[in-house]
């Protein structure tokens, strides 16, 4: 086996990359990383400089994973800016460091894309070691998995990376028939709550359509992507996906691309971006030329939940952090990310940081999942 660098995806064939086991993630997709890059959303200029590890059996591609040299920590949601300051405060560099993971996603799954007729272990083995040789070698101060996946983590901690965890809200879907079913399982003020919301969005004269990316046009993007600045640009960030990449992710991904559009009168006023593979929903963007009461809540929630029942999924992931979506019958759920610094005393540092951590973090998640709006004989068969 041979482990090299691919400093932009078009240098890899598509159809090897594809054919890998965990490219079926929509974010893992080559057309999705391809249109991220081509269309410079990831690029030197915008902190995210692509360093794909590619494993190799002679000519065949048996293992990948989508790897960035980092001049920054933002779009990560694993965060690490304390160990920036603290090397800074030592006179060392923390960047460049390396990221394996989805730019601006935090998206949990597989980030380590195996050839299926290959041995798991070995190759997960061989990219963990890679990434740690290709820290060493770049003078990197560190490499980071962020939202692995649990085999991933395994393999990623028998190599001596450091495990983190994070609080994200999901949503679990217990075999409901239909949206009715849901609530049915709450206590009665959560229930009349919800129902109330969505009432409050169909009395502002306001529908709901679902659409499907090879189903929308350039009219329709163009609301889109202005409802996904209007919401950057209110938080000081910058929208640095574009229209045109927008449009090509959604013809190359098709179904597993969609979009719950808020329109009056025919008219999109809001929207949310969605992904979706065998049996998660992903939440990633919103945004809304005017604010609604309860819109947000169904455009990114109710709609989605809808959707998973309806098409058989059984997780809904609608996004970082938000301990207002337990009300709306989201879960705590514990995400991990492994990380590996060169210099052992901030190793060590952060080693005992994360030790602390973890028991918050899973206390936190506790605390949260008993005030959940399911009775308890619903709660318990739930993960």
């Amino acid at each position: 086996m041979k482990l090299t660098v691919a400093h932009q995806i078009s240098a890899v064939n598509s159809d090897q990359w594809n054919c890998l086991k965990g490219a079926d993630n929509p974010f893992l997709r080559y057309e999705f990383l391809q249109a991220l890059e081509q269309h410079h959303a990831v690029a030197a200029e915008t902190g995210w400089l692509p360093q794909h590890l590619l494993l190799w059996d002679n000519e065949q591609l048996i293992a990948a994973a989508p790897a960035y040299l980092k001049q920054h920590s933002w779009g990560e949601f694993v965060f690490d800016f304390a160990w920036a300051q603290a090397y800074e405060r030592h006179g060392l560099d923390y960047y460049p460091k390396l990221v394996i993971g989805v730019p601006f996603s935090p998206v949990n799954g597989p980030r380590m894309l195996l050839d299926p007729n290959k041995p798991a272990d070995e190759l997960r083995d061989a990219l963990a070691v890679g990434a740690q040789r290709l820290t060493e070698q770049l003078n990197l101060s560190s490499a980071h998995w962020l939202f692995h996946s649990a085999a991933d983590g395994k393999a990623l901690l028998r190599n001596d990376y450091l495990h983190r965890t994070g609080c994200q809200f999901h949503w679990y879907n217990a075999g409901y028939a239909d949206f009715d079913t849901f609530l049915g399982g709450m206590s009665a003020k959560k229930r009349k709550n919800i129902r109330r919301e969505r009432r409050l969005v169909a009395s502002a004269g306001v529908t709901m359509q679902v659409i499907h990316g090879h189903e929308t046009d350039t009219a329709l993007w163009s609301a889109m992507h202005r409802f996904y600045s209007n919401t950057f640009e209110a938080h000081g960030n910058l929208p640095l996906i574009s229209r045109e990449c927008f449009m090509d992710i959604a013809q190359a991904l098709g179904e597993q691309m969609i979009l719950f559009v808020a329109k009056r009168e025919e008219t999109p006023i809001a929207g949310a971006i969605c992904f979706r593979d065998a049996d998660t929903l992903y939440g990633r963007y919103w945004g809304a030329d005017e604010e609604i009461d309860g819109l947000h809540f169904e455009a990114c929630y109710y709609q989605g939940i809808e959707y998973c029942i309806q098409h058989g999924l059984t997780h809904f992931e609608p996004g970082a952090q938000g301990e207002h979506k337990i009300a709306r019958g989201f879960l705590p759920t514990l995400t991990h990310s492994a990380h590996y610094l060169v210099d052992p005393q901030f190793r060590q540092a952060v080693d005992h940081f994360l030790e602390r951590e973890r028991p918050a973090v899973a206390g936190y998640a506790e605390a949260l999942r008993a005030e959940a709006p399911f009775r308890s004989e619903i709660l318990d068969t739930l993960p």
